[in-house]
C-alpha cells in the first residue's frame, strides 16, 4: 500500500501529501476487523484524507458490523490517488458501504485512481455495497477492487456506474472509465472482470451497447465450499424478471460463484434492483434477512 501511516488516525502523513508539481491528493485507508465473543469489532483504523471511515455500527442478531467509507471532500479529482486496505479476520463479518455516489470530476492531467484491497480470513464474510460512480464531463477514472478469500469465507460485491449526470442531460461526456475486479481464493484466480468505457472510440448507446440505459451494475457472489449455485442463479434470474424496466442476466463462475449484470434506466431502478438482488444474496449465502442501509 505504500509507506506506513502516522500513529494518528487522521490527517495527512508527509509521504501521502501532494507536491507543488502535481495535481491531486494521495489518500490512504487501513482497516482491520476481528471476531471477538459473539460479534465483530474494528481493531485498527488509520487514514489520510481524502479517505475516511466512520464508526462501525453493530447489526443486531448477526454478529456483524456495518461501516461507511467516505471522501469528505465531496468527490474525486483528476490526479487523486486513493488506496484502501481492509483485513477481515477469521469469523468476522463486515458490511462496507458509502454514504452516496462517488462523483469524479474533470481531469486536466493524470486520471483519478482508486484502489481497494480486501483480505478475508478463515470463515470471514464481507459485503461490499458502495453506491454508484458518477463520472463528470472530461473525467478519467481508474478503479480496482482486489479480494483475497480465505477458506470458508463468503463475499458479496456490488459495482455500479452512471453514464454521466443524467439529471443534467449529460450522457457519455467523460473521457474514460476503467473498473477492474479481481477475486482469488487460496492464491488461485477465481474471478477477473474488467470494464473500460471510452466514449471517443465507440458510440456507447448504439445497438449492442447500453442503448437507452443510463446505469450499468454488477453483483458478484462467492462462497468457499458452497454447492447450491444453480438454485441461487435460478432465484436471481427470477428476481431480475420482476423488474421489467431492467435488462440483465446471471452467469455461473466456473471456480464457484455467480455474477449478475444488469442495465437500469434510472437511479431508482438501479437502487431497487440492487437492493432486491442483494437481499436475495444475503438470504441464499448468509441465511440473513435484507439489510436496510437507511440512506437519504
Amino acid at each position: 500500500m505504500g509507506p506506513a501511516l502516522l500513529p494518528s488516525s487522521t490527517g495527512s502523513a508527509p509521504a501521502f501529501s501532494s507536491t507543488p508539481d502535481r495535481v491531486g491528493r494521495d489518500g490512504a485507508l487501513a482497516l482491520a476487523f476481528e471476531r471477538r465473543g459473539g460479534g465483530t469489532v474494528l481493531t485498527a483504523r488509520r487514514f489520510t484524507l481524502p479517505l475516511q471511515a466512520l464508526e462501525p455500527i453493530p447489526l443486531e442478531g448477526a454478529g456483524s458490523v456495518c461501516l461507511t467509507l467516505l471522501n469528505p471532500t465531496g468527490g474525486v479529482l483528476g490526479g487523486d490517488r486513493l488506496e484502501a486496505e481492509i483485513a477481515v479476520g477469521p469469523g468476522a463479518h463486515v458490511c462496507l458501504t458509502t454514504p452516496s455516489a462517488t462523483r469524479v470530476y474533470r481531469a486536466l492531467g493524470p486520471p483519478a485512481v482508486q484502489e481497494t484491497s480486501i483480505r478475508l480470513g478463515v470463515g470471514a464474510t464481507v459485503e461490499y455495497i458502495p453506491d454508484h460512480v458518477i463520472p463528470h464531463p472530461g473525467s478519467v477514472f481508474h478503479q480496482s477492487l482486489t479480494v483475497e478469500m480465505g477458506p470458508g469465507s463468503r463475499v458479496i460485491l456490488s459495482d455500479a456506474l452512471a453514464i454521466g449526470r443524467l439529471a443534467r442531460e449529460e450522457r457519455w461526456a467523460f473521457r474514460e472509465l476503467v473498473s477492474r475486479i479481481s477475486v482469488t481464493s487460496g492464491g488461485r484466480p477465481l474471478f477477473l472482470d474488467r470494464i473500460r468505457l471510452d466514449p471517443s472510440r465507440r458510440i456507447p448507446q448504439e445497438l449492442g451497447g447500453m442503448e437507452r440505459f443510463g446505469y450499468l451494475a454488477s453483483l458478484a457472489l462467492f462462497a468457499d465450499g458452497f454447492a447450491g449455485w444453480e438454485d441461487v442463479i435460478c432465484a436471481l434470474e427470477a428476481r431480475l424478471a420482476a423488474w421489467p424496466s431492467v435488462l440483465g442476466g446471471v452467469s455461473l463462475v466456473a471456480g464457484g460463484g455467480c455474477l449478475v449484470r444488469f442495465l437500469a434506466p434510472s437511479a431508482q431502478d438501479l437502487t431497487e434492483a440492487t437492493r432486491g438482488l442483494w437481499a436475495l444474496a444475503r438470504h441464499s449465502l448468509l441465511g440473513l434477512p435484507a439489510l436496510d442501509l437507511r440512506k437519504w
